[in-house]
């Protein structure tokens, strides 16, 4: 797996215009994700609209809240291991909203945004495990990230937050690290 001009290999390219320069030059942290639209169903079109701005509000009622608001990741992983990339690494993906790690606020500033498609509740698939590890490793070495720096979304914005929630196998996922 390689990162070439602050982009994935494996990854397809879908530019999300929910993105802005980063206020320094500081990438030290990776948040994981959960996300599902419409909540409990996968494989749709309807995150990468999310993401691009294209989501139709009225299509579905748990839509109603999505109207307007502009968010992006950097990854998104579906079910299936397929990889979408909608910001370039070097760019800040808004994707942590009001967050703080150690002290630090504002974490989309010096982060990475990795969305798994998944509910809290139900367990993520082989597949998202296979490609999350050696992604977060290539990211670990490409920007000096500390291993230790990975987080999820109920880390950095706790009691707001609960993804990617205990269905998510931290165990599993750290020891696949390690094997990297």
């Amino acid at each position: 797996m390689l990162i070439t001009d602050h982009r994935l290999d494996i990854a397809r390219q879908q530019p999300s215009p929910n993105c802005d320069d980063r206020p320094r030059d500081e990438i030290s942290l990776i948040v994981i994700h959960g996300i599902s639209l419409p909540t409990g169903q996968f494989g749709g079109r309807e995150v990468e609209a999310l993401f691009c701005n294209d989501l139709d509000s009225t299509s579905h009622p748990d839509f109603a809240e999505l109207c307007d608001l502009q968010v992006s990741s950097h990854l998104f992983v579906r079910r299936d291991g397929a990889v979408i990339q909608f910001v370039p690494f070097n760019r800040r993906a808004w994707h942590a909203g009001e967050s703080v790690y150690k002290g630090q606020r504002n974490c989309n500033d010096f982060s990475i945004g990795i969305e798994l498609e998944g509910l809290d509740t139900e367990p993520y698939e082989d597949a998202q495990y296979q490609v999350l590890a050696p992604i977060c490793s290539a990211l670990s070495r490409c920007y000096g990230i500390s291993i230790k720096n990975l987080v999820g979304h109920c880390d950095i914005a706790p009691g707001r937050k609960t993804d990617p929630g205990p269905a998510f196998d931290w165990q599993r996922f750290r020891q696949a690290l390690r094997v990297e």
